[in-house]
């Protein structure tokens, strides 16, 4: 499905990640050892996709620069779901004072709801990542991610530990980070209480305070010292949410810090509060797109709960700053040795020189030239102070190399400082035009070559000695230089070099390193390399480099191989070259449900693509479960061109009568290969792209459930849900209307109308409309409202029948007990008996925005209530008005009629019929279980 905000295309386009705000970092954690063999051989070295945002090129991204290059300083943020992070104070920490800052995201959010499109699950944990990333870009941080999954909203620590099978994996990963990454500060988003609200978050704040001192344990994890990580003990905690949330007050007692975040930085253009929203409001399935910070001072309060130096606070038990009693200077390094410093009498007075390089380059600043020439004097004393400290033997091990990992980190933003100042940027481009459209951009295939050009612009007034341009390419990759190698690039002269790249037959696609193998139940992904543990997605497979020298001082450039392609504006854009399978197989629909001893047979619609240039010839096949009948066995497809899309259909007749769930898989088979994967381009044109993989395989749900032959249904999405596709399986006449048809629309046509989650959340068309559809509901018809998030508006809006409260209450247990309260009601009744157990089996959760109050001329028809909570009635109210019927639902059809679940389709029914009379139970076409086939 292809939605209005967010495109997701089968065989097509997802987002790359944003590694590279400061690709230094990765290079530093690679080259100290912190990161660990192959995954950093090809985690390194990364730039954006996307060009820089205008803030991180020229002097504004050069003064960014010298401040990192001031400071030691590094942060380490934790929270639970994209969007819960503290933008405000990241960018501060990180544009305001140069610290090196990494966010630890527990999860990708794909549990929740998605404001702009119907993509849910693990496809939704892809796109959330890229929303996430994009973010980070403006604040300014590295991302990192854990293992444990967002499986829905819980309210408790224990409901989420238990779906986490326990503290084990997500602290792991979390003292994996700290070991990787080695901050001096840690700093929760939650503390782990009652006041943090979702039971994720509550987790989060346990298990980071729990990582704290884990990390410096050794008797914990030991398997990460195996791989050659080393014991670290961040030297102090602090948590967030310790204050009225949104508020500048708190009182003085109950935080340590109070770090200004609306204050105006003149390098951003605004506050530092102001610009981390302009990277949330990219988290558009989160509802943020609207979402503005005021220029008013905002503030951001932390607690300290956990420190291993000596007393920081002052009298007033507060501090000045997160990193009070640490010393973050340059000779600071020095000092981190303790007595050990006298092991190397001269690594202080060479870091002063270092410091004075960048304080020199600072004061020049507004002159990139003479800045330069300060830098580059900086780079050669570290690159210096590099090789002696590489060669010390009286040095521990551990304090080795954790001098090394901080020098390295200076060199390599000491190279981008210079490449600022001199205005140097490469580009890795293959050369294949630009697509027309973004599903349609060059990706490379396993025994495919393409051709690539490097392009080295010198805007400087400076020569540079060209001594390497080579690209960098995973293990059984080859690069044969097409064009003469440049030896000397002249001011304002631009070089070009030529590469013949070959993929190997072996080579890794494009796609997550992780898995659920069922997103329904499981709450823990399955990491399938673990070489990219942790990282937002596996690295860009091609990278090049330019190595130069100018004053007799080496540097290096460096830059992400990407493709052109046109965004829906028609403007240019790249993104990183990605790796595709030379067929893709999928099948539509992905999900069907089929009412109980319907034999009737049913298309499976199979779509192969071919990533191969020129023609080729391929076997298209679909497997179903023993008995059940397949037409043809097998279809041969022909392909002429690269990218070119063919269908295949089969008919596909059920032989089982019995309620139950089986699997449909197609498959593709060339020159004695199987494909059964396809894959979906998720993108937008405001983030990167990257590649959700799924197999080939339809979900086949058989259903007891009768179905009224006679009822047109009409459906007004909101948010976007798959429902109607699963009432049409049913053999339901389903219709969609637009809403902004709602108007000319004649209304009369249909027995029954349904309002799509969160509708009048996100479509101003209903909320317009609203009295129309009350006057449908009065003059007869039925009218089904699913649940909506904006408790305020929707109340304001008045928008039921009769007065009625909406709340933010839910069931989050999905096993959670339910209660028939009226159980004479007659949507109890036709065209289905429901019972208690059509409650079982539910995936996720009940329901959610149940509504508080209502009129007594609402009835409630169902009552569930989470673990140790009160009963809530409000999830399933119904009216008589007018003639018609009204029925508010919050429970959660939209994840449970994909998912097939067999009671939540019959309730389903049941309500769309609600309004039916009961002279037309006759109408009702009855599939009774045919146990016989």
């Amino acid at each position: 499905m292809i939605d209005s905000q967010t495109r997701c295309t089968a065989f097509s386009r997802a987002s790359v990640p944003t590694f590279s705000l400061f690709p230094s970092l990765i290079r530093f954690l690679f080259l100290s050892g912190l990161i660990l063999g192959a995954a950093a051989q090809t985690a390194s070295d990364h730039a954006p996709a996307f060009d820089p945002l205008p803030q991180d090129t020229g002097s504004a991204g050069l003064q960014l620069m010298l401040q990192r290059l001031s400071t030691t300083a590094r942060l380490m943020h934790t929270t639970a779901h994209p969007d819960d992070e503290d933008g405000g104070m990241l960018t501060l920490e990180s544009r305001g004072k140069g610290d090196t800052v990494l966010l630890l995201t527990l999860n990708r959010g794909e549990g929740g709801q998605n404001k702009v499109g119907s993509n849910l699950s693990d496809v939704l944990g892809v796109l959330r990542t890229l929303e996430l990333t994009e973010s980070d870009r403006y604040y300014g941080v590295e991302q990192r991610f854990t293992r444990v999954a967002d499986f829905g909203f819980s309210k408790s620590p224990d409901e989420t530990f238990q779906k986490w099978g326990g503290h084990e994996a997500g602290l792991a990963d979390i003292v994996r980070v700290i070991r990787t990454f080695r901050p001096d500060v840690l700093v929760s988003r939650f503390q782990g209480t009652d006041r943090d609200g979702h039971g994720n978050h509550q987790a989060s704040g346990i298990l980071t305070h729990e990582a704290f001192r884990a990390a410096a344990d050794p008797g914990k994890f030991p398997d990460q010292l195996k791989e050659g990580l080393l014991p670290w003990q961040a030297k102090k905690f602090y948590f967030d949410n310790v204050c009225p949330f949104r508020s500048n007050e708190c009182a003085p007692e109950n935080y340590t810090v109070r770090l200004s975040t609306g204050e105006k930085d003149p390098l951003l253009g605004m506050t530092y509060a102001q610009f981390a929203m302009e990277g949330l409001r990219h988290q558009l399935s989160q509802g943020a797109g609207g979402w503005s910070m005021d220029a008013g001072p905002h503030y951001s309060f932390y607690r300290l709960v956990d420190s291993v130096l000596p007393p920081t606070k002052d009298k007033d038990g507060h501090e000045h700053d997160f990193f009070d009693g640490i010393d973050t200077s340059l000779p600071g390094l020095a000092s981190r040795l303790g007595a050990d410093e006298v092991k190397v009498p001269y690594l202080r007075a060479e870091l002063v020189k270092v410091q004075s390089s960048v304080q020199a380059a600072t004061k020049a600043a507004s002159d990139p030239a003479k800045a330069a020439t300060s830098l580059l004097q900086g780079l050669k004393t570290i690159t210096t102070l590099i090789s002696r400290v590489s060669a010390e033997k009286g040095l521990a091990e551990i304090e080795k190399r954790e001098l090394l990992g901080h020098l390295r980190l200076k060199r390599d933003q000491f190279e981008d400082a210079i490449n600022l100042a001199l205005g140097l940027s490469l580009n890795a481009l293959v050369d294949v035009p630009a697509a027309a459209t973004p599903e349609e951009a060059f990706m490379a295939v396993p025994g495919q070559a393409f051709a690539v050009s490097a392009r080295l612009r010198n805007p400087s007034d400076r020569p540079l000695a060209i001594r390497d341009v080579a690209l960098d390419l995973p293990q059984g990759w080859h690069a044969a230089a097409t064009s003469a190698k440049p030896t000397a690039l002249a001011p304002g002269k631009e070089l070009t070099a030529q590469f013949r790249v070959t993929v190997p037959e072996n080579a890794e696609y494009t796609r997550p390193y992780w898995h659920r193998n069922d997103p329904e139940t499981d709450a823990l992904n399955t990491i399938d390399d673990a070489r990219y543990a942790t990282l937002p997605f596996r690295p860009p497979p091609l990278q090049a480099h330019v190595t130069y020298s100018s004053d007799a001082i080496e540097s290096e450039v460096r830059a992400v191989g990407t493709v052109s392609y046109k965004d829906s504006a028609g403007h240019e854009q790249r993104r990183a070259l990605a790796v595709a399978p030379p067929f893709s197989v999928s099948i539509d629909p992905i999900a069907q449900v089929i009412p109980a001893g319907q034999r009737e047979a049913r298309v499976v619609k199979v779509e192969a693509k071919s990533g191969l240039s020129g023609s080729s010839t391929v076997s298209v096949r679909v497997s179903a479960p023993a008995g059940w009948q397949v037409e043809p066995a097998s279809e041969r497809v022909s392909f002429g061109k690269v990218g070119e899309v063919k269908s295949a259909n089969f008919r596909v007749i059920p032989s089982s009568g019995r309620e139950g769930r089986f699997q449909i898989k197609a498959s593709l088979e060339s020159h004695g290969k199987t494909y059964s994967e396809g894959y979906t381009v998720v993108t937008r044109d405001d983030l990167d792209t990257f590649y959700y993989y799924q197999p080939a395989v339809q979900k086949v749900s058989v259903i007891d459930v009768k179905v009224p032959s006679n009822l047109k249904v009409g459906y007004i999405m909101g948010a976007g849900d798959e429902i109607p596709e699963a009432l049409r399986q049913l053999g339901l006449d389903v219709t969609l209307i637009p809403a902004e048809k709602i108007a000319g629309e004649d209304l009369s046509r249909y027995r029954t109308i349904v309002i799509g989650i969160r509708a009048y959340d996100t479509q101003k068309d209903v909320v317009a409309n609203n009295k129309r559809l009350l006057d449908f509901v009065a003059a007869g018809g039925t009218l089904l409202v699913q649940y909506e998030t904006d408790v305020g508006n929707f109340n304001a809006g008045s928008f039921t029948p009769y007065p009625a409260t909406l709340a933010r209450g839910r069931v989050s247990v999905e096993e959670a007990p339910v209660e028939i309260l009226a159980p004479q009601n007659r949507i109890f009744h036709y065209p289905n008996e429901i019972t208690s157990h059509d409650f079982d089996g539910w995936v996720q959760e009940r329901g959610l925005y149940f509504m508080e109050k209502w009129d007594d001329k609402f009835i409630p028809l169902l009552a569930s209530h989470d673990p140790g909570e009160n009963s809530q009635k409000g999830g399933l109210l119904v009216a008589t008005y007018g003639k018609g019927t009204y029925i508010y639902t919050g429970y959660s059809f939209f994840r449970q009629l994909p998912a097939g679940v067999p009671g939540a389709v019959r309730l389903y029914v049941n309500l769309l019929s609600a309004g039916t009379e009961s002279s037309r139970q006759s109408s009702v076409v009855d599939h009774q279980p045919d146990f016989g086939l």
